[in-house]
């Protein structure tokens, strides 16, 4: 999605966990673990989700796996016993006039992860790309306005 913005801003939003809640429709906070301030390769932080907005509330630990700034931000999402469960990406490519920013999500390939999504992927991938869509409107709302 392009956006009317310098890359290093709207990676600083991104990037910036805390601002999640404002922009994601599923995940509503997160926050900073290991005494971290800020976003680094190896980083982790706590994302609270309200799992597709009908009230499954849980929260995951996610590790920050890219962090070029203006370029791109990814973390992957944790599960039992550190377990790779999913990943987020956002990459930032500047143009004339501003940012192309693309948000992308791959599923990790393990046997419990391909069975659920032969039982739940096509729902999951629609909710994932119309989430994925909604949180880029709200960033790109948030750094044009000023």
């Amino acid at each position: 999605m392009r956006m009317a913005a310098p890359a290093d801003k709207i990676w600083e939003v991104v990037s910036d966990i805390t601002n999640t809640g404002r922009f994601s429709p599923e995940t509503f906070a997160a926050e900073w673990l290991g005494g971290a301030t800020g976003p680094a390769v190896g980083v982790k932080f706590r994302g609270h989700v309200n799992r597709n907005g009908w009230g499954l509330k849980y929260w995951t630990v996610c590790r920050i796996i890219a962090c070029e700034p203006g370029r791109e931000f990814a973390f992957t999402v944790l599960g039992p016993g550190g377990m790779s469960i999913n990943t987020w990406t956002y990459r930032f490519e500047p143009v004339e006039g501003g940012t192309d920013v693309t948000e992308s999500f791959r599923l990790h390939d393990n046997p419990v992860l391909r069975i659920y999504w032969l039982l739940a992927g096509r729902a999951r991938g629609k909710t994932n790309v119309e989430g994925m869509r909604e949180t880029l409107n709200r960033i790109k709302a948030f750094v044009e306005q000023g």
